[in-house]
């Protein structure tokens, strides 16, 4: 039976930070609030909460999962061949919309998909996301919704289509809107804009004059 707390109140949320943790810990499934969608969440680096992540959504491993961080420190341990340019990306929009596909290193045990050696990482400007990523670490994330459904914006509409599914729910109330994040892939040379979403092609040139855009 899934559990659901209310994240606006002090002790729900103390509470619910609490039990999301010992779940996700255990392999289970989370959904939480962040700064563009609701997200279902699990352990990184348990691949059979990743699978039961990508079942609970009825998505591929064509369609690998994105990984959420709490601090540009923790990139340290899970990229390798980091650009100057995508640390200055960091240092201008994390935490915020803005996900970087970057290469991980070679010795971690995940498997969150088919990514050829690549991971599609962000820093989410929400403080009930940044809490949970601290206390747990890395955590794999996809917008908590069936495939080929809207995104939700609210607990309500994740947990009516997720389900029991999902061990806890952590309702934050609505999110700010469904503009999704905006993707620059920076494993090249140049840094590439996959999906322009919060943030588009001239805000990012501010800070990477060079940006390409994917045709």
């Amino acid at each position: 039976m899934a559990r659901r707390y209310d994240c606006n109140e002090a002790t729900d949320r103390a509470t619910g930070l609490r039990e999301a943790a010992s779940a996700v810990r255990r392999g289970e499934l989370v959904v939480l609030p962040t700064d563009t969608v609701y997200g279902i969440g699990a352990d990184a680096f348990s691949s059979e909460a990743v699978a039961d992540l990508l079942a609970a959504k009825g998505r591929g491993r064509n369609m690998p999962t994105p990984v959420l961080i709490g601090s540009p420190n923790t990139l340290h341990g899970l990229v390798t061949d980091f650009s100057e340019q995508a640390w200055e990306l960091v240092d201008a929009f994390w935490p915020g919309a803005l996900t970087l596909v970057a290469r991980h290193q070679p010795s971690l045990q995940w498997d969150l998909g088919d990514t050829r050696g690549t991971v599609a990482i962000r820093m989410p400007l929400h403080p009930v996301a940044i809490e949970l990523l601290t206390e747990v670490g890395p955590m794999a994330v996809s917008s908590a919704n069936l495939t080929g459904h809207p995104s939700p914006e609210n607990c309500d509409a994740a947990q009516e289509m997720l389900g029991d599914s999902v061990s806890v729910y952590l309702d934050g109330g609505p999110t700010p809107g469904i503009v999704p994040s905006s993707i620059v892939d920076v494993t090249g040379k140049v840094p590439v804009l996959l999906r322009a979403g919060a943030l588009d092609a001239d805000e990012l040139r501010k800070v990477v004059p060079d940006l390409e855009v994917a045709s």
